[in-house]
């Protein structure tokens, strides 16, 4: 802002009863070019609320009138907002008033008879605040920033030790699907099914804090309507009619199942949110196609078929203040909100290249419209082809997390391996001394006592030359090329399947059997 020249409409307001003194006041600051957009109040509730309508950028008060006065004008002000700049403007005021109303947050003080700095003194309380504004502003962007980092560190150390947790019961979950008893397989596969969501979901979370990619998988939308279905029907108030136009059995998309049920289940629960009163929630899906002018500047286009799927709400919609924030990390309109829901949900989208429009008018609902794009998708199921069980095969099995390594252990015993197990690397070197070389090492990347590249070398040491199978985690890339030089290694994501274990097994024995003669 600048006293040279016409600058943007300044909104000042005017605590003055006199109108002559208002109107001088007025006149000095537009004949030093600020463009002025006044309004004069001389009553505490006139003053009150041309706070909250008006939202001055400054305000400039008399120290006395009769039924208000300039101390009382301030302390309202500063219990609302300690940035607005106040500036007295009095008759007489003497140097122990001007030392008072400074000490109580004024921001400067003038005589009515001396108004020759008021455009100059009021230039810079704005110029001042605006700073002053604009360095929170940066103060709350970091704090943002470090929160994310935060929530990245809390659910990278989470996630792993919610993995250790499930691995063994998706693991266990299998064995029990191969036993006779046919109330143990259901159980069986009650748990694994739940232990494969609890693994998707910290895939799900990971993807949020650190932007790791997540499986992706057929998704058929109607299973996928009646998963969300049955999450909400306890959620639902008795005022609220729910209508889920369900779409046809064969309509599916290339995605992850656990990542767009979490973003519709996060989108009907705020819908139900937003209709106190009661109302409609509206879920659909249909096929839409997407021209070159749908796209935002800032957006990649991608043109073509897409699924549009809808959650819509007869709620008290948005203004469009709050419509503009809604994807920004931590904006919530809840007392208890964390404002990451939404911003998941857009995340969730973009990971499935797809795009958010949100449409909504205060008092008329609000409609979520997500497209995502209608591409085919190969099954992600492991291959159906039978496993071969083993041959009384030495199995040596390097894992720390004693659960995970009686799971793995047991579910290669039970197909025709012998397997011995060890706790460290340097446990696994005493059961090679003791026991000889194995046929094939299956061994967690994640070795703390003694590390995974320092139990590989002394692998080779003691003239190892078999297959091994190490199990990385998708979100710790390995230096495959800082590796000590095995003749066959396979590297296993985490967590591993007992089909997938088993099938890497025989196929690395196979192969190195082939290859010597």
């Amino acid at each position: 802002m600048s006293s040279k020249g016409p600058v943007e409409l300044l909104r000042v307001l005017l605590v003055e009863d006199d109108a002559n003194d208002a109107e001088l006041l007025i006149d000095a600051l537009r004949g030093e070019g600020i463009e002025v957009d006044p309004r004069v109040v001389d009553t505490e509730a006139g003053y009150r609320q041309a706070l909250d309508s008006f939202d001055p950028h400054i305000v400039i008060s008399d120290l006395s009138m009769p039924s208000f006065n300039g101390y009382r004008a301030l302390e309202i002000l500063r219990e609302g907002s300690a940035l607005i700049p106040f500036i007295f403007v009095s008759g007489t005021m003497g140097e122990e008033a001007a030392v008072k109303a400074l000490r109580s947050g004024a921001t400067d003080y003038l005589l009515k008879d001396s108004l020759a700095r008021l455009s100059s003194a009021v230039t810079r309380a704005v110029d001042e605040a605006n700073a002053e504004k604009a360095r929170e502003h940066s103060e709350n962007e970091l704090m943002r920033a470090q929160r994310f980092e935060s929530l990245a560190l809390l659910a990278g150390g989470l996630s792993h030790d919610l993995r250790n947790i499930l691995q063994p019961l998706l693991l266990t979950a299998e064995a029990m699907l191969d036993n006779d008893d046919e109330v143990l397989r259901k159980h069986g596969a009650l748990v694994g099914d739940c232990a494969k969501r609890g693994l998707e979901m910290v895939a799900s979370m990971l993807s949020f804090a650190r932007g790791a990619k997540v499986e992706t998988e057929r998704v058929k939308l109607a299973a996928l309507f009646d998963a969300l279905l049955m999450l909400l029907r306890g959620s639902v108030p008795r005022n609220i009619e729910m209508v889920i136009e369900k779409p046809a059995a064969d309509l599916a998309i290339e995605g992850n199942h656990t990542e767009l049920q979490q973003c519709l289940l996060n989108l009907c629960l705020n819908a139900l949110q937003a209709m106190p009163e009661g109302g409609t929630l509206r879920l659909s899906a249909e096929p839409a196609t997407i021209g070159p002018d749908f796209f935002a500047d800032d957006e990649q286009q991608s043109p073509g078929a897409y699924l549009k799927l809808l959650v819509s709400d007869t709620g008290i919609g948005m203004p469009d203040e709050v419509r503009g924030n809604l994807f920004r990390p931590f904006f919530t309109t809840k007392q208890t909100g964390t404002g990451l829901g939404l911003v998941s949900c857009k995340r969730i989208v973009g990971n499935h290249r797809g795009y958010v429009r949100v449409l909504s008018e205060s008092s008329k609902g609000t409609t979520f419209e997500i497209y995502l794009p209608l591409e085919g998708a190969e099954s992600s199921e492991d291959n159906a082809a039978p496993i071969v069980g083993g041959r009384s095969e030495r199995v040596l099995v390097v894992v720390e997390k004693l659960g995970k390594q009686t799971m793995l252990s047991d579910a290669l015993e039970l197909n025709g391996y012998e397997v011995t197990t060890a706790g460290s690397g340097a446990h696994a070197m005493q059961k090679i001394d003791e026991l000889g070389t194995p046929a094939i090492v299956v061994m967690d990347a994640d070795l703390n006592l003694m590390s995974g590249v320092e139990t590989i070398a002394a692998l080779l040491d003691r003239d190892y030359r078999g297959p091994l199978i190490l199990l990385v985690r998708s979100d710790k890339p390995v230096d495959r090329d800082g590796l000590p030089p095995v003749e066959r290694i396979r590297f296993v994501e985490k967590p591993v399947s007992v089909n997938q274990l088993l099938r890497s097994v025989r196929e690395e024995l196979d192969a190195t059997r082939k290859s010597r003669p």
